[in-house]
């Protein structure tokens, strides 16, 4: 019996001395983020962020996206908070998330106070580089409870992306000149996720030495590249520019017919899409 007791004593002491609570994780903000236990009710703010929930298996736990989440087609069916700046946080609040994820790059820093003033905690990401968006994969995997699915997710996503560069290494590197949007001529330049897929496709892009992200030209420039391939990234509602590029005979793509079309969605969107996207833009690159 004493023998018991003493252990019954132990126990209890090891059990008020662990501690309580449960795991902070560090965000792309170097904030700390305090979840006493895996979130069950999250609110997304921003597309590609719903896109990997969704992907984790994590759709029943989603209580409210952005308007501008519509991927996975299930998504539109979700409780709408507003826009990345413009939402309604009162109906933030009244969906009684405990976990909003939110992005650097799309949600502004007030943005991300106000709604901890609230008393919801709010975990950042902000992949810049597609290996970045491999770890927010596997951080928000582990931020949700789910870390083996995002693992295998990453393992899969990075496999993928190995057979592209090593497919594209052994070819020719042509010359691209990749158009954002149809208004007017602008482009991808260095440090942006188009740059850098363009490079792991087997491309050469002309704007690559560009410091500007998203630099305007004039057709005399884009003439003096000399680009062997165009691609055009189309966002919703703007027509396809095919009449505008046939008058440009002197540009090797138009030449030999090489304008092509990129979903914006897949290239543009720092989620596990983006691999969709590269795998695209290697195809429409080395297309002869």
């Amino acid at each position: 019996m004493k023998k018991h007791c003493a252990l019954t004593v132990l126990f209890l002491l090891v059990a008020l001395a662990a501690p309580c609570g449960g795991t902070v994780f560090t965000d792309a903000l170097g904030r700390k983020v305090d979840l006493p236990e895996p979130p069950r009710r999250i609110v997304s703010l921003a597309p590609n962020l719903t896109e990997v929930l969704f992907e984790l298996g994590l759709a029943d736990r989603i209580v409210g996206v952005t308007t501008y989440c519509d991927f996975p087609e299930e998504a539109k069916e979700k409780q709408k908070i507003g826009g990345f700046i413009n939402f309604s946080l009162e109906k933030l609040v009244s969906l009684k998330p405990d976990l909003v994820l939110a992005t650097a790059d799309g949600n502004r820093k007030e943005t991300v106070l106000r709604i901890e003033r609230t008393g919801c905690p709010v975990y950042v990401v902000r992949p810049k580089t597609l290996e970045e968006v491999f770890g927010m994969i596997e951080a928000l995997g582990a931020v949700t409870g789910t870390e083996r699915r995002a693992g295998d997710l990453v393992a899969s996503l990075r496999e993928r992306v190995r057979r592209v560069t090593g497919a594209s290494a052994a070819g020719e590197h042509p010359r691209v000149f990749l158009q954002v949007g149809t208004e007017g001529l602008i482009t991808a330049g260095r440090g942006t996720f188009l740059d850098e897929l363009i490079r792991l496709a087997g491309g050469v892009n002309v704007a690559g030495g560009e410091a500007v992200r998203y630099p305007r030209y004039g057709m005399e420039k884009v003439m003096a590249l000399k680009p062997e391939v165009i691609l055009v990234i189309a966002m919703d509602g703007e027509a396809l520019p095919e009449r505008f590029w046939k008058k440009w005979r002197e540009i090797p793509a138009v030449r030999s017919n090489r304008i092509y079309f990129l979903d914006a969605d897949r290239a543009t969107r720092p989620s596990h899409r983006i691999v969709d996207g590269l795998e695209e833009m290697f195809l429409l690159i080395h297309r002869q």
